[in-house]
């Protein structure tokens, strides 16, 4: 029996695979569209989730934040291979407050501060020597330890209307339990595998 809430199921089942993952059970698909409606899927890490949302952070001006800012709407794939399990969700895309941006910011590592202000995510690039001549010029701007946010940079919050939670079973009869949004609860149903 699975629980009426789906944040629930998902804590427990995000709670499992951090105690069995070897490497990155936060690693998540996300699936934009691009503004002449092409999908385009990309992984990127959870850095956060609560009842308001799954939260990631990028360069505004990335691929995936020009799809979000012309359509702010998205799907999550989380797949942890080793459990046989994988969460599906969707809904529309808020951008996170430039309180919370700053607060993650802040406890990245110094190299990656200062790789936020070098890198023009998604653009073309000459070569690594462009990149190492950037990276190094963000140093020289910044030397201290307080590297501000850039301007350009932030999160996003996925804002579940729809969740699907997949569960391998044997002879390919998998289980799959959904939550839909409606009005101010989850309804709950299966998918035939």
């Amino acid at each position: 029996m699975h629980p009426s809430d789906p944040y629930a199921l998902f804590d427990a089942w995000f709670a499992e695979a951090r105690r069995s993952e070897p490497n990155d059970p936060n690693a998540m698909t996300l699936a934009t569209c691009t503004p002449d409606g092409l999908p385009s899927a990309r992984t990127v890490l959870l850095k956060g989730h609560d009842a308001r949302g799954f939260v990631f952070y990028s360069n505004q001006d990335s691929h995936k934040g020009r799809d979000l800012a012309a359509n702010p709407r998205a799907a999550l794939l989380f797949h942890w291979k080793s459990l046989g399990r994988q969460i599906r969700i969707e809904g529309p895309v808020e951008v996170v407050s430039d309180a919370e941006a700053d607060a993650y910011y802040a406890s990245r590592p110094r190299e990656s501060r200062l790789g936020a202000w070098a890198s023009l995510q998604s653009r073309p690039l000459t070569g690594r020597a462009e990149l190492e001549r950037r990276v190094a010029e963000a140093e020289a701007q910044f030397p201290g330890a307080d590297i501000p946010r850039p301007p350009h940079w932030s999160g996003w919050r996925v804002l579940p209307r729809y969740f699907e939670f997949w569960q391998n079973m044997p002879h390919r009869l998998h289980d799959r339990t959904i939550y839909a949004a409606h009005a101010d609860s989850w309804v709950q149903g299966k998918l035939f595998p």
